[in-house]
């Protein structure tokens, strides 16, 4: 369609030469122009029209020449691109003309160079994120050659980087503020002012203040460690005077027990503030107390002969146990040194039942269960409770069976911890001067000679109530009189157990002088 266009357009030139010399030739006929003339004229309409279409010719070379040398520029500024932005080299559709491939040329060429200006200016601005960040975090900045353009995967790769980056300073300052939180309440706290600017820097306003790396969070993390243990000191020295103090208004019998010369709360109790330890250190109380406990010397030591006898008690201690400590039974006169030991003596069994706390607590429910298993069985002696209604005879039934299954489990329990804890220690562990499963057996023999006993009491009533008819062999184990043969009563003398001591004396000691768990 093109050429026959062009083929068409070449011929209407022709023709319109042809035309137009027509004319001239008849305008030259009508003025009478000799023919030297128009051959002379002639020779200068070719010669215009020749230099007219040499001129068009040249430029239109030029122009050809241009384009060729756009090609040459064009491709060799394509393959430079290509591969400094590390592409495949582009390559022309075949059978182009010359303008064509120059057009392709170009607008790869624009678009490539957009794309590279594009990845600088993202690299420029996540380049300046990625120094701020690796600022802040003292961390190493992702690494592209200074001046060379970044590759797609490079760029993605410095992206997730910074997101990774981005997402560990959230998580360090929530770190660093939850740190500087408990710096600055734990300071408040024991009314502790900074003095290292470590210290300072912690409480300080200024949260920017701090770069967020893990030496300043070690830093900050081994202080706050330095403090709790501050802070530990403190509450012991307060429990401590708060103890020393209640142990001398209960042995004194002072009526000044809200805290005369302690610091007080606004409801009238002993302050539990452990920034005014100071003023407790100093505090002239303890000091008044102790010198008042050294007036009544004999009144302190007969009390806390008392406290050691119920301490005793509760943590079961048998008789060569109590006269280790010979003090206790002196008739000495009443001396500080005295006081002293007997107070050491009270230490050392108190932290004795702290040690053995389990072990005396599942010793303790044991007893109360078999005090339990022995109710049960007297009951069980007893015709009249089948005269009960309403299905006591049943719930009696249940808590029997109950009680039977938890005592040989509570033995268990108990012979396990004693191993570990004997294993442990390299000694026995005793309860009344005996290895507990030899208290436990002696308490089960004194149980069963017991029942022999009454057993025997019976048959011995029965026996003298009945009317004597015909002389009859006296019956087996009894002597005349329907008297205990000497060597029961001797056998049950021998297992019998030292009296257990009362168990509301025990807890109401627990409650007042031994703290909580």
């Amino acid at each position: 369609m093109a050429s026959r266009r062009s083929e068409t357009l070449a011929s209407a030139l022709v023709t319109g030469i042809n035309t137009a010399m027509a004319r001239l030739i008849d305008i030259w006929d009508s003025i009478g122009i000799m023919e030297e003339s128009r051959i002379e004229r002639m020779q200068t309409v070719k010669k215009y029209i020749e230099d007219l279409l040499n001129d068009m010719i040249t430029e239109e070379d030029a122009l050809r020449h241009r384009i060729k040398t756009n090609i040459i520029t064009s491709q060799k500024q394509l393959d430079d691109l290509c591969l400094e932005m590390q592409l495949e080299p582009y390559k022309l559709e075949e059978n182009l003309t010359v303008l064509q491939m120059e057009k392709n040329l170009r607008w790869r060429l624009e678009t490539l160079q957009q794309e590279k200006n594009d990845r600088l200016k993202e690299l420029s601005n996540m380049r300046q994120q990625d120094e701020e960040l690796c600022t802040e975090l003292c961390a190493t900045p992702f690494y592209i050659p200074t001046g060379s353009l970044p590759s797609c995967e490079q760029l993605q790769a410095l992206k997730e980087h910074i997101q990774t980056l981005a997402e560990e300073k959230k998580s360090r300052v929530k770190v660093f503020s939850a740190l500087r939180q408990d710096i600055k309440c734990m300071m408040e706290e024991m009314g502790h002012d900074p003095e290292t600017s470590l210290e300072k820097d912690s409480v300080c306003n200024d949260a920017d203040i701090f770069l967020l790396t893990k030496e300043n969070i070690k830093a900050l993390q081994l202080l706050l460690t330095q403090l709790e243990v501050k802070r530990e000191s403190l509450l012991s020295t307060r429990d401590k005077l708060k103890d020393r103090a209640m142990s001398l208004w209960n042995r004194l019998d002072c009526p000044e027990k809200d805290g005369i010369g302690f610091p007080v709360d606004p409801q009238g109790s002993i302050s539990n503030d452990i920034s005014r330890v100071g003023i407790w250190a100093d505090s002239w109380e303890v000091q008044r107390l102790e010198e008042l406990q050294k007036s009544m010397l004999e009144d302190v030591i007969v009390k806390v002969r008392q406290e050691l006898l119920l301490l005793w008690d509760v943590c079961k201690f048998g008789p060569r146990q109590k006269e280790a400590f010979e003090p206790h039974f002196s008739d000495d006169s009443y001396t500080e040194e005295l006081l002293l030991l007997h107070e050491s003596e009270l230490v050392k069994v108190k932290d004795c039942y702290e040690r053995n706390r389990p072990l005396l607590e599942a010793l303790e429910k044991w007893e109360k269960n078999w005090v339990l298993f022995q109710d049960f069985e007297k009951k069980a002696s007893d015709p009249s409770r089948f005269s009960n209604r309403g299905g006591a005879l049943l719930r009696e039934s249940k808590e029997r069976t109950k009680v039977q299954k938890m005592l040989p489990k509570l033995e268990e329990e108990l012979r396990s911890g004693i191993d570990a804890w004997e294993k442990k220690q390299g000694t026995a562990f005793l309860v009344h001067g005996q290895r507990v499963m030899e208290y436990i057996a002696a308490q089960k023999e004194e149980y069963r000679l017991q029942k022999d006993k009454e057993k025997l009491e019976r048959m011995t009533k029965k026996t003298e109530s009945t009317p004597l008819k015909t002389p009859t062999k006296r019956t087996l184990g009894m002597n005349p009189g329907g008297s205990v043969p000497s060597n029961i009563s001797a056998s049950s003398t021998y297992l019998a157990l030292p009296s257990k001591p009362p168990l509301s004396a025990a807890k109401v000691y627990l409650s007042s002088h031994l703290p909580r768990m």
